[in-house]
Order: structure tokens, then C-alpha cells, then sequence
């Protein structure tokens, strides 16, 4: 009669450029590259491999917490765990398979609307796109039907709730200020407020019905923001005590959070959700469930109205993601957000402007234009030309011209980023400069490019006009239309562009006939380079195709690198073979001659060119190619740091030994060559690490006192011993790989660097309990034994444990 449910809302913003489909280098994500790959390491990949602690302190078991658990993928975020962390993705989709196992056939995983905008706030025709594209993508991944649907924000009216159910969603969650009243079905008055420990039906206009339920509110507050998270037996028996004693039916006690909350925003969070819910397993006071089950178990005897355009994030309803309605984060007391309102009323503006150029142009080419935008969830699933010409071929039938298609897809794509630059996160914030607001303004971006490129019609400047009336908070800009021209503009892309970045990473690669620039395709149909020294001549004629819409240009491009980060750059449009050779004769003679004067004055004599240098590089290529050019001069560098250190250590042993204070520029340079030798020793590999080396290291950080970014080596440490980890079953020798990470966790130990060992926990223990009985008690039984102890693994519990499962 007593069930829990603990839901996890697990989503971060789409943050890919809108034309490169990737995520640029975030510093503020430091030392990760961006903040999903941060996020992942602090929580989606801890909540896969969750350890369980005994009163001792020690790992019992390690658990896959989505199993156990309701749970909610953005698909944007399950598209980015797909291609960055597989593993970490199958086993989030595993899961579910576990959870219909446990939980009678009813699996854990529900689906959630597409990328995350404001039901409420949308027009009838975008609701039922989003849960189109919400529920597509969940059956590919998960490979059944979704029965329930998270709503973004839990932001809800009667229409979003028509077409959840027009569509075949069973249930939604909702929070428990956004139900008005509820009844007994079949009974005239109706209470106010909501009673959560049961689900409701809420009867639809159309006829239709909608299954509801409303979390408990007050236990999810605590667990978000209350500490309780510190505790897991707290955790657990705060839900046990959620029961009413007066209820005589089936209850559920649920809550519901962001997922982040158990290990991004509390570190060890998952730990605590983890104990929670083997201690309400273990102790049978109730029992785990989730929503789809407990619908089967608990006959619907009640019915509810709801809040129209509530939300469970804004106490105004879902003002605000429209509206300077109070709701902020906090920190900037004099900040005001009525910046809101005029983004949406820009935003709407080009919604329906892109709209009236979708239905005109589209329909040549298909009568159901809208049905057609549903269906093209699956072609940025996985970008490829063939996957777009796939799709083309399945949904709009018939002979189309190479300019045919384009339009088409460029179409199709702009309806994309219409949908995309309502992101919520847009507004959820508090400055209009930010990096989510910024975001979706660079989708709108996207789409007025693509309107003016292959439509002929000019949006931005009035689009412009309405951001005008849009305040930012800082001082550098005056309006929305401002930081729209310092960050937004300067990010919009053309295959011109493209076509300059894969010039540029020419100077360097070995193999540039043909490259996949990400969302393109750049093939060279002629190309030389020319080395003199550190300088470089390059030259060539390539031709780039966009796999988004299948637009292709062909052009030709001269490169005079002049070493570091010097680049002269030109590319033009196709020459007459002759005309060409004729020109590139003349650079090469000049280049061979080392007559630079020469070859920059044939450059400028180039008609119609495009010049480009070293800041027109995407950024992470920017940092790829400054890296590989200052890996050179690093070494050097460091060579020098040594060799002052290796004359003056004897002098500053001297002078330490007699009290005399060490001269700051000396303890400076040792301080570079100890942190340098560090890194060396830690770099990402899945060898040994050399551990007379570290130690050696490590008592000249301690006699020195000197301090280390301990941040920096807790991810690199953390790094090298996972790879030492997964390499154990590829090793003849295993246990060296087990000895290697018990030695180097044992030296560093006193320097304060404590790494994230999660992964290496989850190895050795699925080695101990797979150990075969001729191997108890050999040399790979007792390095297990050995870092499991240092690694804080319960080894003997477990193997009891085994031993007692296995009889």
C-alpha cells in the first residue's frame, strides 16, 4: 500500500553553435571543455556507477541509480551523451530495461517536449511539433512508446495537455501549486489545493483524459535546497514519513527535482540518493515503484482541475519566460529583467515570419508542410549527406534538382531553429547578455540567415528594431541589439568560411585531400604546399558541401603562413584551369625565392578576394592550432626553467638549510619545473605511471612547500588511473595496471589531490565479484584485494556477499 518515487529531471540547454552543431571551448567550464562535459563527469556519469556506503565507510555495492528511479533525458543532452560519452549513454538507455524488470514491465525512462521551450507560451501548431520530436526520439533510443512526458518547466495550460494526450502520453508531472481543485470522480464539490500522494484524472474540453500527478513539493524543496542530501538515511526516511496515516488506499510519495541535484549542485549527491533507495528497498517499510506502475496499481478515483500557465520554477505562472515578473537568480540586486518581453515579442515576430516563407515555398514540393517538419526529426539526429538524401527520397517524393533540394532542407532547417531559439533557458536567467540568451538569439541568427540566403527576404534589421527595446543590465551594452552585434553576428558562417578554416588547418595536416569540417564536407580538387623554413606557401581549389542542406560551393584559396600565429590568407572564386596554373606559377617562383614582398603584392592582385588570418579560425581550432604551435616553444621553455633550477638548487638548499629566506623568482622557477614535470607524468594514456618519478616529485612539493592547481590535477589524475583501469582486461600482466594505481594513489595522497574514482570503483569491484575460483588467492585476487582497500571498497563484505549469492 506504500510506494516511492523519486524523479529526476535530467536536461541542459543545447549549447552547439548553430552552424557548426558543436560545442565551442567554454573557459568557464575549466579544466573541462565545456560545461555538458563537466556535468557529466559530476552527475550523469556518477548516477550511472552510484556507490553504496556501509556505517564503516566503505563501498558495499555500486548502482546504476536510473534503474532504480524515474528518470527524464533532454533529447539534445541524450544527442551529445551519444557522441562524446557512448557509455555512459548506454547506460542510461540500459536502465530502462532494468527498471521494466523491477518494476512490472513499466520501464523508468519517460519522455520530456523537444529542445525544452515554454508549452504554455507556444503556439497550438509548435506544442504539437515539440511532442512530435520529443516522443520520435525517445522510441529510437529507448526503443518503445513513451507513456509519460515531462513538460519543460512542468509549465502547463489545457491545450498543452490536449495534444499530450492526442498523442498518446498517458501521464504528466506538475507541480503541486499548479492544481486549482480536486474531487472524487462521481462527487459535485471540489477542494482546493491537492492532496499528492495519488494520481488524478484530468478530464479534457475534446473528451479526452490525462493522467496527473503532483509531487510533493515541501520534500522536493529539501532535498534541491535544503541539505538533506548530506544524509542519505535522512534522505530516505524524510519519504517514509511522507505517508498519510489517513489515507485507507494505495500511496505514492514522490518528488521530483532537476537531476543535477545529485552531484553537480551537491557533490556525492548521487551517494545519497543512491543509500536512499537501497535503505527503503532494505528495510520493507515500502516500495520503490514508478509512475507507469503505480498507475497500474492504484485505481484512479479522483479528478483535478489545473492552474492554467503555471509552471513549477516561477510563482507568477510562466511569467518568467515573458515578463520582469521578480524571478531571478539572485546576486545583482539592482539588475532588472525587462530585457524578457521584448526578446519573446522578437522572437514571436520571426516565429511567424518564418512560418509565412515555410508554407509559400514549401508547398511545391509537399501539401502537409507541418506534417513534413515533424518527420524531420530524424535527419539532425546523425548529420550525413546520405541520411538528408534518405529523407528527401522517404518524405518528399519525385524528381528534385540539386537547388531543389537545398530549399527544401534549408526550409526545414529553419523551422529547426525556430523551434530552438524558444529554449526556456533563454529566459530563465537574469541578463540578456548572458550565454542563453545569446544562444537562442543565435538560432534566430541561423534561421534569418537561411531566409535571406535562399528566400531573398531581409529580417534582421527589423528584427533588430524590436531588440533595441530590449535593456541589458551591463554598462558595455545599451540594448539586446547591441550584444546581439558583439556576440551573435560575428558567429554567423558561410561555407566561404568553412572552406577558410579548412585551408587554415591545411598549413598542418598530412592528409587534406579530403575532410570533414564538422556539419562539412570539403573535398580538394587541387592542392600543393610548399615549405621554406618555418614559413609555408599553400594553395588549392576545394569544394564544400553542407550536410544540413546539401548547398555546395567550389573555390580557390592562397595560404602564406608565416610562422606562430601568422597567417595571410585569400580565397576567390574558380579560375580558368590556365589562368590558375598561370598565377600559382608566379607565387611558387616567389616563395622559392624567399622573396615575401613578392608573393603578398601577387596576392593582392587576386580580383574579388576574401583575405582571412588566424582570429577567423573557429575557436577550438584557434586552440588546436596554437597548441600544436607553442608545444615547440613550451618545450623550450621548460628546458630553460630546468636548466636554472638545476643551477641554483644546490645555492637554494643552502640558503634553506640556513634559514635564509630563498629568493622568490628561484622559488617561482621551481615551482614551474615541479608542476610541469606533474602534468608530464599525468598525461592521458593507459600506461603505467612511473611511480619513482611521482614520489620523487611529490617530496620536493612537500620540502618546498609549494602549492599545486589542485583542481587541474584532480581531473588529470582522475583521467590516467580511469584509463589504467578500463586497460585491466586488455593487460597480460593485470595486476601491474591494479599495483600502478594502488602506488600512485598511496604517494599523492599528501599533496591534497583527491581524484574522482567512481570509474575505478566500478572496475575493481565488477573484478572481484567475476573472480573464478582458481584465481582466489593468486597475485590478481591480491592486488584487487590491495586497492580495493585504498579505493574504499568493502572487500570482504563483498566477496561474502558473492560467496553466499553464488550457494
Amino acid at each position: 500500500m506504500k510506494y516511492i518515487c523519486i524523479h529526476g529531471h535530467f536536461y541542459q540547454p543545447p549549447r552547439e553553435n548553430a552552424w557548426l552543431e558543436q560545442i565551442e571551448v567554454q573557459e568557464s567550464a575549466r579544466p573541462w571543455h565545456d560545461w555538458n562535459e563537466r556535468i557529466t563527469d559530476e552527475c550523469y556519469g556518477p548516477n550511472a556507477v552510484s556507490r553504496i556506503l556501509s556505517d564503516a565507510g566503505r563501498i558495499t555495492d555500486i548502482r546504476n541509480n536510473y534503474a532504480k528511479m524515474s528518470f527524464n533525458f533532454g533529447p539534445t543532452l541524450l544527442s551529445w551523451l551519444e557522441q562524446k560519452r557512448p557509455q555512459i549513454y548506454q547506460t542510461i538507455l540500459h536502465a530502462d530495461k532494468l527498471s521494466q524488470a523491477q518494476f512490472g514491465g513499466h520501464g523508468s525512462a519517460i519522455a520530456q517536449v523537444y529542445n525544452h521551450l515554454i508549452m504554455p507560451l507556444a503556439n497550438r501548431r509548435d506544442k504539437e511539433t515539440q511532442v512530435n520530436w520529443g516522443l520520435q526520439d525517445f522510441e529510437r533510443r529507448f526503443g518503445r512508446p513513451a507513456k509519460g512526458m515531462w513538460l519543460a518547466e512542468s509549465a502547463v495550460d489545457t491545450e498543452t495537455l490536449e495534444v499530450l494526450s492526442e498523442q498518446g502520453i498517458e501521464f504528466t508531472i506538475l507541480a503541486p501549486r499548479q492544481a486549482k481543485a480536486y474531487r472524487k470522480i462521481g462527487t459535485k464539490t471540489w477542494v482546493d489545493g491537492i492532496q499528492t500522494q495519488r494520481p488524478y484524472v484530468c478530464n479534457l474540453p475534446s473528451g479526452k483524459k490525462i493522467y496527473l500527478y503532483f509531487y510533493d513539493g515541501d520534500r522536493s524543496q529539501m532535498v534541491a535546497f535544503g541539505g538533506i542530501l548530506e544524509d542519505g538515511r535522512r534522505f530516505a526516511e524524510s519519504l517514509l514519513d511522507g505517508f498519510d496515516p489517513a489515507l485507507k488506499e494505495p500511496q505514492l510519495v514522490h518528488i521530483a527535482t532537476d537531476g543535477e541535484t545529485y552531484g553537480h549542485h551537491h557533490r556525492n549527491g548521487d551517494m545519497a540518493l543512491a543509500y536512499a533507495m537501497n535503505y527503503i528497498e532494505t528495510h520493507s517499510k515500502a516500495k520503490l515503484t514508478n509512475y507507469a506502475e503505480f498507475l497500474s496499481l492504484a485505481p484512479v478515483e479522483y479528478e483535478v482541475e489545473i492552474v492554467e500557465n503555471s509552471s513549477w520554477s516561477c510563482v507568477h505562472g510562466v511569467e518568467r519566460w515573458r515578463a520582469d515578473c521578480g524571478c531571478n537568480t539572485g546576486g545583482t540586486p539592482n539588475w532588472n529583467q525587462a530585457w524578457r518581453a521584448p526578446l519573446r515579442e522578437a522572437l514571436d515576430w520571426l516565429r511567424d515570419q518564418f512560418a509565412a516563407i515555410y508554407e509559400i515555398e514549401m508547398e511545391p514540393y509537399h501539401p502537409q508542410c507541418w506534417t513534413l517538419r515533424n518527420e524531420y526529426v530524424k535527419v539532425p539526429l546523425k548529420r550525413s549527406i546520405q541520411r538528408a538524401e534518405a529523407f528527401l527520397r522517404a518524405h518528399v517524393p519525385g524528381e528534385h534538382s540539386p537547388t531543389d533540394k537545398t530549399k527544401i532542407l534549408g526550409l526545414l532547417e529553419m523551422q529547426r531553429q525556430s523551434l530552438y531559439m524558444y529554449t526556456s533557458c533563454g529566459w530563465f536567467f537574469d541578463e540578456i547578455s548572458g550565454i542563453e540568451p545569446v544562444q537562442v538569439l543565435q538560432y534566430a541568427n541561423r534561421g534569418i540567415q537561411l531566409a535571406e540566403f535562399y528566400f531573398g527576404v531581409a529580417l534582421e534589421e527589423h528584427f533588430l528594431q524590436i531588440l533595441e527595446v530590449a535593456p541589458s543590465n551591463m554598462p558595455e551594452f545599451a540594448n539586446a541589439r547591441a550584444v546581439y552585434a558583439q556576440y551573435v553576428a560575428p558567429a554567423r558562417l558561410n561555407l566561404t568560411q568553412v572552406g577558410m578554416h579548412y585551408a587554415l588547418r591545411a598549413i598542418f595536416s598530412d592528409d587534406s585531400e579530403k575532410q570533414e569540417v564538422l556539419n562539412y564536407e570539403c573535398e580538394s580538387e587541387e592542392f600543393e604546399r610548399y615549405n621554406a623554413g618555418t614559413q609555408r606557401l599553400v594553395l588549392g581549389v576545394t569544394r564544400v558541401r553542407s550536410k544540413v542542406t546539401l548547398y555546395e560551393e567550389t573555390f580557390s584559396f592562397v595560404i602564406l603562413y608565416l610562422g606562430q600565429h601568422h597567417v595571410i590568407g585569400h580565397t576567390f572564386g574558380e579560375w580558368a584551369s590556365e589562368q590558375y596554373r598561370d598565377f600559382t606559377e608566379q607565387l611558387k617562383k616567389a616563395f622559392d625565392r624567399s622573396n615575401l614582398s613578392a608573393v603578398i603584392e601577387l596576392l593582392h592582385t587576386i580580383p574579388n578576394q576574401r583575405s582571412f588570418a588566424f582570429f577567423d579560425m573557429f575557436k577550438d581550432e584557434q586552440f588546436n592550432l596554437l597548441n600544436g604551435i607553442l608545444k615547440e616553444e613550451l618545450a623550450q621553455a621548460n628546458m630553460s626553467y630546468q636548466k636554472i633550477n638545476n643551477r641554483n638548487y644546490n645555492l637554494m638548499n643552502v640558503m634553506r638549510a640556513s634559514g635564509l629566506e630563498v629568493p622568490e623568482i628561484l622559488r617561482r622557477n621551481l615551482e614551474q619545473v615541479l608542476n610541469s614535470e606533474l602534468e608530464t607524468l599525468f598525461e592521458d594514456s593507459d600506461r603505467r605511471v612511473s611511480v619513482r618519478k611521482l614520489k620523487s616529485r611529490v617530496q620536493e612539493l612537500e620540502k618546498w612547500g609549494i602549492k599545486i592547481d589542485v583542481e587541474k590535477f584532480r581531473y588529470k589524475v582522475s583521467n590516467r588511473l580511469r584509463r589504467l583501469a578500463e586497460s585491466i582486461p586488455t593487460r597480460n600482466n593485470r595486476e601491474e595496471a591494479l599495483i600502478n594505481i594502488r602506488q600512485v594513489l598511496e604517494v599523492i595522497q599528501p599533496i591534497g589531490i583527491e581524484p574522482d574514482l567512481s570509474k575505478v570503483q566500478e572496475i575493481v569491484l565488477l573484478r572481484i565479484r567475476s573472480l573464478k575460483p582458481n584465481e582466489v588467492g593468486g597475485a590478481f585476487h591480491k592486488a584487487l584485494v590491495q586497492v580495493g582497500e585504498i579505493i574504499q571498497l568493502d572487500v570482504a563484505g563483498i566477496l561474502v556477499r558473492e560467496r553466499v549469492g553464488e550457494k
